[in-house]
């Protein structure tokens, strides 16, 4: 007779299955937050730069019209020239101060519009020297002595860097992305969640945070 199986048995292996599912389901959850907090970070630097660009867009539509409006200068001294004797010492004084202050005029708006470049050419270095994400957080945990928590590392982040606007979700999903590349460690303390440097890292990841 063939052997059948106990429902101690179906049991076990159902169990077995199920642990096994939820593994899984564990290790994809985590794999898609990292790449989650990739896009959002992406994202951010993106609407960074648009807002760069807008602002660079504004200044120089600012400063087209200054040359039309300096060329309305011209024709006050060249009325007074026409009253003067012609053939006058006089009249080619004004004729020279009228030339002087159209080209004052001109080179004005060149320096407005240099200014403009230069400061938003700052502003792109700046943000290109910026730290990622990935990478202040990582310092953050490295930093600390005892474990915290995705609230405590986005608060301390937003009064570092209140220029940044970090949301808690992008946070939560970047500390998920480090645990599962093991630059992070993860511990639970009752219905909490804390997160903690991973100091055990490989030669070649520590030399990648630095």
């Amino acid at each position: 007779m063939p052997e059948t199986s106990t429902p101690t048995e179906v049991a076990s292996q159902y169990a077995a299955q199920v642990a096994g599912d939820l593994e899984h389901n564990a290790k994809e959850r985590e794999r898609i937050g990292a790449d989650i907090a990739a896009l959002q970070e992406k994202l951010t630097a993106l609407q960074h730069d648009h807002s760069v660009l807008v602002n660079i867009q504004q200044a120089l539509a600012g400063a087209g019209p200054g040359p039309a409006g300096a060329d309305t200068e011209v024709p006050s001294p060249r009325k007074k020239v026409a009253a003067e004797p012609t053939g006058g010492r006089g009249s080619r004084a004004e004729k020279t101060t009228a030339a002087s202050r159209g080209r004052t005029a001109t080179k004005r708006p060149a320096t407005k519009k240099a200014r403009a470049t230069k400061t938003s050419a700052e502003a792109t270095s700046t943000k290109s020297n910026a730290p990622t994400l990935v990478e202040l957080i990582r310092r953050y945990l490295a930093a600390q002595s005892e474990p915290r928590s995705a609230a405590e590392v986005h608060a301390a982040l937003n009064q570092a860097h209140p220029e940044r606007a970090i949301q808690t979700t992008v946070v939560r999903n970047t500390l998920e992305g480090l645990v599962a590349k093991q630059q992070a460690q993860r511990t639970k303390q009752g219905s909490s969640v804390y997160y903690t440097a991973n100091t055990e890292l490989a030669p070649a990841e520590a030399g990648k945070g630095k």
